[in-house]
């Protein structure tokens, strides 16, 4: 019988109550009629289905029972029912979108085999503590280190692609021949690179990526072996990468292999090489960068001159974005986690105040006989609703929402597709404000039900009083404390912007529209044939309506960095050192006229300056008072970029690098003034136009113009100068609105908090208010208990909140530009907008307390 007694809890205790003795003597009668062991047997099997059978048939029932209490209930109470809803959405859902976001760039492994064993290598220079490697400096580190199975370089740049419809400038990547090896990876069509590709008068060979090949090419199955035109050179189709295969980043959409000649490892200073590799099983990081810096010191010790304090960065691959976004993120994803802290706050108080105002009800149900399992199965059951339809809301949130924050994956990140719902997050959230829903519900019930006297019948108003009070405003505290992190973490980044905003570029953006022109050096080879093309542009272009100004430069400010070279003043060694390097340009006429940057000193660069005249250079402002500071620097010398140069012009230092970033002096040279064939990286492309006219009529013709100049040349990325100094600010601003949306939902959560508690705080004190007021208090006295209640619970959030508000703003120090993680007036706008919303919150609640008729409220019981 123990077992059968055991098996019959299958069924809910009312049941088991009611009609549990009269199964056991069933049962027993017919055990004791069971004939022989094959009949005890059967007998038990028979029991077995049917118990569990009509167990379920029980338990059913009393669910649909249940859920139709429950929705009268929750009918009954729709503000509750609604705000316990979106509260519980917005808890999940902006959790799983933050954090799926965050798991996608800073915790899942990258799409290789072992990515954990990618790593990769920079040099280290004084000032520079990750430059590209030189190719000589690349090939002794391949040959003299030992923690490394694979190693491979290279090198981005964008190309014509011509041949099939018009043409188009992509982003390609320039690889070593083993670096699909190094990553693991293998064509889906076709093949990869061998080292017979690599090899100097080898066949021209190109890999597509799966994009590229469909969208250019139709996904031509028979790709294999077709011959397109790359820069005004036949490249042989050898193979497609599969989808999702991107590599160095996500803008890289074809492949050609890295040719290494002899003339290339003469010059240990040209840094144009990235390096990445795989560490060899078993070898740590740690070991790794021992073995390098031994390379390095022994290199140094080799070419005193050319490697003089040249060091060795490893990093792993993983970790190859900005810190900036690193940290961005973080800082989202503590914002989300505060969302679900209030959210998670606000339900519970939700719940609690809802288990007060039934205590009666409970009570009543109780004194008629109800059990305790009955009224804890009813409990959870209303917890799984409300938790269940706010968890759908989230997820419908959170997939809505994770489209919008994909815009904060860093672009250098080798990462195939885009950020999803990440299923572990959605789970956890859910699970974190389900548990909160079912702590929140049970125990008020689970109380009600261990009350056997009529406590509750009699306390009427009381009740609700005392330590669950003190459990609601410690609630609404922590919720006003999250919200003040928040709000100052929003502030702090919002002034950053502002401060960044503030910063003069050097230039006047305004007016000025751009695009780019890359001339292939197979067509271009010659000085004299680019600046035919030049001159034909800029001469044309300037004839438009409301043109006013046109001309070329090698890159804008702000749209690429790099281009750094070492300086000579007086024949002094050029050595590759923080204090005497510039950032170097070669510009056609008329370029600082066009930008608006100030001509301080002598001037600009002319069609006079040709590749038969002497070398002159236009520099900045920082260049000359850094090499000549008491002298006049006209007619100066100093050697860059293989020649002496003159200096016959000064201008003011322009942001080159960005806005946030310390910029090199300056140079600028005539682009007449290269050899022919060489310095390929460095000829003018970007083509810029001074205009009073709209852009929507400037750049049809301004593309006429080039294809009329060259059919082959496509013309790419039209934008103005305002929009490449706001793209600057444009990723943080993505993340304030984000992060503020998330501070205003926590503020209006927390007033929402505040409201409930104080006006659940009047309900039940309506009784004590109506003494009062019949003993005399006036209006205001009411008024101040509210009120005064409302400023001490915001004063309790106030204070903790502001600590970790500067904590937080210390870890964001390197993302708010020079604004300090205490900033006053920051702070100071958030504790007065929260002590604003305390007392908004409890303005609705103290009216209505005023409002108490102190004869009703004293015989309300």
């Amino acid at each position: 019988m123990r077992l059968y007694q055991a098996l019959l809890r299958a069924y809910p205790a009312s049941f088991r109550r009611e009609f549990g003795p009269e199964m056991e003597a069933v049962f027993e009668a017919r055990r004791r009629d069971a004939d022989g062991p094959a009949g005890v047997l059967w007998l038990w099997l028979e029991t077995v289905v049917d118990v569990l059978t009509n167990a379920s048939m029980v338990h059913w029932d009393i669910l649909r029972q249940d859920l139709r209490f429950i929705a009268r209930s929750l009918r009954r109470a729709p503000g509750f029912t609604a705000t316990a809803v979106l509260v519980t959405a917005l808890g999940v859902g902006a959790n799983a979108a933050a954090f799926s976001v965050t798991d996608f760039v800073l915790i899942r492994p990258l799409p290789f085999p072992k990515p954990e064993q990618l790593v990769t290598l920079w040099e280290r220079l004084p000032g520079y503590p990750q430059m590209e490697l030189s190719p000589a400096n690349y090939r002794d580190w391949k040959a003299m280190s030992g923690s490394f199975e694979a190693m491979s370089a290279y090198t981005g740049f964008a190309a014509n692609l011509a041949g099939t419809e018009l043409p188009e400038r992509v982003e390609t990547a320039m690889v070593g021949a083993e670096l699909f090896s190094v990553l693991r990876a293998s064509a889906a069509l076709g093949r990869t690179f061998t080292d017979a590709d690599a090899r100097p008068n080898a066949p021209l060979t190109l890999v597509l990526s799966d994009g590229l090949w469909r969208s250019r090419f139709g996904a031509d199955p028979g790709i294999e072996g077709r011959p397109v035109s790359l820069d005004g050179t036949p490249y042989q189709v050898i193979g497609v990468m599969p989808a999702g295969f991107e590599f160095p980043d996500r803008r890289a959409r074809l492949w050609t292999p890295l040719v290494f000649t002899e003339a290339l490892y003469e010059d240990r200073g040209n840094n144009m090489l990235q390096v990445v590799a795989r560490l060899t099983p078993g070898t740590s990081i740690e070991r790794a960068r021992a073995d390098l810096a031994i390379v390095a010191r022994r290199l140094e010790q080799l070419y005193p001159v050319a490697n003089k304090e040249t060091g060795a960065t490893l990093n792993r691959l993983r970790e190859e974005y900005s810190d900036r976004a690193r940290l961005l993120l973080l800082a989202l994803s503590g914002a989300s986690l505060c969302i679900l802290l209030i959210a998670c706050a606000n339900l519970g108080n939700l719940l609690l105040a809802r288990g007060v105002t039934r205590q009666r009800e409970l009570a009543v149900r109780t004194a008629l006989g109800a059990g305790r399992e009955r009224l804890v199965r009813q409990a959870i059951t209303e917890s799984l609703v409300i938790a269940g339809a706010g968890g759908v809301l989230g997820v419908l949130t959170a997939v809505v929402s994770v489209p919008l924050l994909a815009r904060l994956v860093p672009d250098s990140l080798p990462m195939g597709g885009a950020p999803s719902v990440n299923l572990r997050v959605l789970v956890f959230a859910a699970a974190l404000t389900l548990i909160t829903s079912l702590l929140f519900t049970v125990l008020p019930t689970l109380r009600s039900g261990r009350d056997t006297d009529l406590g509750e019948l009699r306390g009427g108003s009381r009740a609700g009083g005392g330590r669950k009070e003190r459990v609601r405003a410690a609630l609404v505290a922590v919720e006003i404390g999250a919200s003040v992190v928040l709000l100052v973490a929003a502030g702090l980044l919002m002034r950053a912007i502002e401060r960044v905003r503030e910063v003069d570029p050097g230039f006047r953006p305004a007016g000025v529209f751009t695009v780019r022109t890359a001339l292939p050096s197979t067509r271009y080879a010659m000085v004299a044939d680019r600046e035919r093309f030049y001159q034909q542009i800029t001469s044309q272009v300037k004839a438009l309506p409301g043109v006013t100004g046109a001309a070329y430069v090698t890159c804008l400010p702000m749209v690429c960095g790099g281009m750094i070279w070492p300086v000579a003043i007086n024949g002094e060694a050029e050595t590759r050192e923080a204090n005497n390097t510039a950032s170097l340009r070669y510009a056609t006429p008329g370029y600082f006229s066009v930008l608006g940057i100030p001509l301080l000193r002598g001037r600009d660069l002319s069609d006079r300056d040709r590749q038969d005249g002497a070398s002159v250079a236009v520099v900045s402002q920082s260049f000359a008072t850094r090499y000549w500071p008491n002298d006049d620097p006209l007619g100066k010398r100093f050697r860059m970029a293989f020649l002496d140069r003159e200096v016959v012009g000064v201008v003011a230092d322009i942001k080159v690098r960005g806005l946030e970033r310390q910029n090199e002096p300056q140079v600028f040279l005539s682009s007449a003034q290269v050899a022919d064939s060489a310095m390929a990286y460095y000829w003018p492309k970007d083509l810029a136009i001074k205009t009073s006219e709209g852009t929507a009529t400037l750049l049809p013709a301004v593309r006429r113009i080039i294809q009329a100049a060259d059919g082959e040349q496509p013309v790419s990325d039209p934008r103005t100068m305002t929009e490449v100094v706001g793209e600057q600010t444009a990723t943080r601003a993505i993340q304030l609105r984000v992060l503020a949306a998330l501070a205003v939902i926590a503020l209006l959560l927390a007033g929402v908090g505040i409201h409930g508690l104080l006006s659940f705080m009047v309900s039940q004190r309506a009784r004590e208010i109506g003494v009062r007021m019949a003993l005399g208090a006036r209006a205001g006295s009411v008024v101040r208990l509210v009120v005064g209640q409302a400023a001490w619970l915001a004063v309790a959030g106030i204070v903790p909140g502001l600590v970790l508000a500067y904590l937080a703003g210390t870890g964001m120090r390197a993302v708010l530009f020079g604004v300090p993680p205490a900033d006053f007036l920051t702070f100071a706008v958030v504790v007065g907008l929260c002590l604003g919303m305390a007392l908004a919150g409890s303005l609705i609640p103290a009216l209505r307390a005023v409002r108490v008729d102190p004869i009703t409220a004293i015989k309300a019981d």
